[in-house]
């Protein structure tokens, strides 16, 4: 089966099968490359995703056996062990399988249309005239083809070396943590539907770290720093950590795997000719959490529409494509903002600063005002619905004090 010289979307993962699939569904011919020989495989995300979110795109209730637990809370615990927790009346996040979630929505992208094109790694960009005009392939490691396209779509992660041959600039490293995930079994201690959170830089500089249930005594265990080597943080934390080591005394790892996360919010330009970036390769993530699905899910939903509009048009230039670029800043622009801003606060405090602040929101009764958040996705627009509530704005300016006594 040969690919269309439609649309060629480099990477099989969650942001470039929800790209294909939104354009399958307009009958645009959609060709997905993926390196890999398996789609979902190999697996680098914790898997932890808002419900509303998957709901907002279509994607919730997912088929069985993709869904391996639901949360009604979450507790953050201070680098001194203050406990701050917040239950809902309802489930807000799921842990999904990553491998099938990934499959699933690539079986709904082929289902619609899409071609799919494994063990074939995208080495380059055609560009004529300044215009990306296709991609070279090489397949199973060894030959190299030519693949024609009208709009090539990056989805390919992290590392972007087909962005970089467009001259856009790409993720920055200095925004990057370093983050390892964990799957294990025997963790018997856990709360079932609520997630942890631990804070602190000796276990997790500049991050933090997490347990997410699954059941059955299995968990997902990971953290990000910005500094030190994430396999022995993580072990560290693990073995070490006051309340985390008691929880997991049993546990045994499964497998692991290492990752970084982009927090630098959305690079600058996301479109040139005959190009546009989704997802990571575009630095559409949480600045907070380093949580990227939902908002690269989005990206590549609102990717697919100015794509079909160009491919309705006959007209794949910037001055088309510029509005992905511009509906992506509407759509993401303030929420992104406000987690930027957020992010470089808590890089700031010293640990005995997030004790004062995890001590405080815990006195001022700020759970209360958390249990009524419906979307954990697009914190910029909860942050100004929860500034109704008298103890928000009060816990603001405590904040904004920590910050002022900790930089001036």
């Amino acid at each position: 089966m040969k690919p269309s010289s439609g649309v060629a979307i480099v990477g099989g993962g969650p942001c470039g099968s929800f790209t294909a699939l939104n354009l399958a569904q307009h009958e645009v011919d959609v060709s997905v490359f993926e390196e890999h020989n398996e789609i979902g495989v190999p697996s680098h995300c914790a898997g932890h995703l808002s419900i509303s979110g998957l709901k907002r795109l279509g994607l919730f209730p997912l088929p069985n056996g993709i869904v391996e637990n639901t949360f009604r809370g979450a507790v953050f615990h201070s680098p001194n062990c203050k406990r701050f927790s917040v239950h809902f009346t309802s489930p807000v996040t799921c842990v999904v399988n990553r491998t099938s979630f990934d499959k699933h929505i690539a079986r709904m992208a082929e289902t619609a249309g899409a071609k799919y094109f494994l063990n074939s790694k995208v080495e380059s960009l055609l560009i004529k005239d300044s215009f990306a005009r296709g991609i070279v392939v090489k397949k199973e490691g060894k030959t190299e083809e030519r693949f024609p396209a009208k709009i090539v779509i990056d989805t390919e992660g992290i590392f972007p070396k087909i962005l970089r041959q467009t001259g856009l600039v790409e993720p920055n490293r200095q925004k990057f943590v370093n983050g390892a995930e964990a799957e294990v079994e025997n963790a018997d201690n856990l709360e079932k539907d609520i997630v942890e959170v631990f804070l602190g830089r000796k276990f997790a500089p500049d991050f933090y770290a997490w347990i997410i249930p699954k059941g059955s005594g299995r968990a997902g265990v990971g953290l990000g720093a910005k500094f030190g080597n994430p396999k022995r943080l993580l072990e560290s934390f693990m073995l070490k950590h006051p309340i985390a080591s008691k929880k997991l005394r049993s546990a045994r790892i499964r497998q692991i795997a290492f990752h970084p996360l982009t927090l630098g919010g959305m690079i600058p330009k996301t479109y040139s000719d005959g190009f546009l970036a989704v997802g990571d390769c575009a630095s559409q993530v949480k600045p907070t959490t380093g949580g990227g699905v939902i908002l690269g899910l989005n990206c590549g939903k609102i990717a697919a529409e100015i794509a079909y509009e160009a491919v309705q048009k006959d007209d794949f230039s910037s001055n088309i494509l510029r509005s992905y670029q511009k509906k992506c800043e509407k759509f993401l622009g303030f929420d992104l903002a406000v987690m930027l801003r957020a992010r470089r606060f808590l890089d700031s405090m010293s640990d005995e600063k997030l004790d004062n602040i995890i001590g405080f929101c815990a006195s001022m009764g700020l759970d209360k005002v958390l249990e009524k958040v419906e979307d954990v996705d697009f914190q910029g627009r909860t942050f100004l619905h929860s500034l109704r509530n008298p103890r928000v704005p009060v816990t603001f300016l405590y904040f904004l004090f920590s910050w002022l006594s900790a930089n001036i």
